[in-house]
């Protein structure tokens, strides 16, 4: 059974840091691109950032140079250092694995910023 288990939300003042990480199990995880999406209420889930199986990293336009994604393959984790966090940051976070016509969600975790 594939599971993807997100944590490290949380409330955060602007200017902030959180680190979000995603636990992957039930799949061989080396294999897998690993995306983070958010969604905000009333908007439609939009990628953050995504690291393919070989480590290429691409970001959405608006937290370039304020997040980074890492995975860990001996700990099966993929990873979002979130700094200088903004109000518009705020939404349910939530972990993507896909390869070929596999594609798994995590559960999702809430990122509030707000002084």
């Amino acid at each position: 059974q594939v599971q993807l288990v997100e944590s490290g939300g949380g409330l955060v003042q602007p200017g902030g840091s959180l680190r979000l990480s995603c636990a992957a199990s039930g799949i061989i995880f080396r294999l897998y691109a690993m995306t983070w999406y958010r969604q905000a209420p009333g908007n439609q889930r939009e990628l953050v950032a995504t690291i393919t199986a070989s480590g290429l990293t691409n970001y959405l336009d608006s937290v370039k140079g304020r997040f980074t994604i890492s995975r860990d393959h001996a700990k099966n984790t993929v990873y979002l250092q979130m700094n200088n966090l903004k109000p518009e940051d705020t939404a349910v976070y939530y972990c993507n694995a896909k390869r070929l016509a596999d594609n798994y969600w995590g559960q999702g975790t809430q990122v509030t910023v707000s002084s």
